[in-house]
């Protein structure tokens, strides 16, 4: 089995030489005679590259590494592909072609997160604590039960906020989890609270099983902050049973260089998709940030293969839902944190705004 990269290369740098640096330097390195008994099972472990081609943009190399040479993990998966070429110049990894096998699945995804909600026609509405900080767990209960009696059906934390003393994090799920058992018992609804999980690693695991105990139906967790081996750990944890939100903060110091780092692509789907997360937050190229729509939908179309729930974010409202749903269909997550919790009218307002553009649409 291989695994297959495409490395781009910026106009001017000689991309052949490059990429047989990486199909070498990543892989077995270099050897002397003392190893010459060694030699079939050490080229057992280069990379080949398979062709190199010019574009507008520059150079695209790709490069078949072995899977014997990694652990079946992101983390190793990194190191091997990209880990110290990453510092030796101009170069961006653009797509990352795994198996299926590689990696982890999500527990529930698409069609889990379906099931524990009981939606299965229309995409989800899902919505964000705003403000971001300064609220206590009580202002977080009272901002959920607007939300969630409108209609609403997941919340999540914003990803600032942690563990901290004016609103901590089992405080506010114990003030959320009233509001959940309230909409189930008077209207058989479930609603589901991202809970935003963290700690150091030593911790981490330990605080997202403690808040499964304690009532969580989701998690939240930055990603690329605290790490793909979290997430995977996470999602093959039995006790953990809840969908698990991936969120992409940090994501644009590794993606957004041009001519280093990772495509978005890569990070966001690629990578999110194989080390198992139920759903993944990312920008919208009509929202509030600046994203390329071609990433968008290679992200989209990356998770979904893997039944990983796609969640464009950032800058979503209620008039541009006839878009989404043309980009998306109806398997996708409608995020909107100030979209909802500014409305005019109110945060319950604005729930009711979505649902109107759902139906109109």
């Amino acid at each position: 089995m291989t695994i297959e990269v495409d490395y781009q290369f910026p106009p001017g740098v000689d991309a052949e030489r490059q990429a047989k640096v990486i199909a070498v330097g990543q892989t077995a390195g270099t050897w002397d005679e003392r190893f010459a008994h060694r030699e079939a099972r050490l080229k057992s472990h280069l990379a080949e590259v398979v062709r190199v081609e010019t574009q507008e943009t520059g150079s695209l190399a790709t490069i078949h590494f072995p899977e014997a040479n990694v652990e079946g993990d992101i983390a190793s998966l990194l190191v091997a592909i990209f880990g110290k070429y990453s510092m030796a110049g101009a170069a961006k990894v653009m797509a990352v072609r795994l198996g299926e096998d590689y990696g982890s699945r999500p527990k529930l995804g698409i069609t889990g997160i379906r099931e524990r909600l009981g939606v299965f026609d229309r995409p989800l509405v899902m919505s964000i604590f705003k403000p971001a900080l300064g609220l206590t767990a009580a202002d977080h209960g009272t901002i959920f039960a607007q939300v969630a009696h409108a209609g609403l059906d997941i919340i999540k934390d914003d990803e600032i906020m942690g563990n901290l003393p004016a609103a901590p994090t089992l405080e506010r799920l114990a003030a959320c989890r009233k509001v959940i058992d309230e909409v189930k018992e008077k209207t058989g609804r479930t609603v589901l609270y991202a809970v935003n999980v963290t700690g150091r690693a030593d911790r981490l695991i330990e605080n997202a099983r403690e808040l499964v105990r304690n009532g969580a139906n989701a998690l939240l967790l930055n990603v690329l902050a605290y790490g793909f081996s979290v997430l995977e750990t996470l999602a093959r944890d039995r006790a953990i049973d809840v969908p698990i939100f991936a969120h992409p903060a940090f994501a644009g110091a590794m993606c957004a260089s041009p001519d280093t780092g990772l495509a978005y692509s890569v990070v966001l789907g690629t990578l999110m998709a194989h080390a198992g997360a139920d759903a993944v937050l990312y920008p919208a190229h009509y929202g509030s940030l600046p994203f390329d729509p071609l990433q968008e939908a290679k992200i989209r179309d990356s998770l979904r293969q893997r039944n990983v729930f796609p969640v464009p974010s950032a800058g979503i409202r209620a008039e541009i839902v006839p878009q989404i749903l043309t980009d998306y269909g109806s398997d996708v997550i409608l995020n909107a944190g100030t979209g909802i919790m500014d409305s005019p009218g109110g945060a319950a307002a604005g729930v009711r705004a979505f649902f109107n553009a759902l139906e109109c649409a």
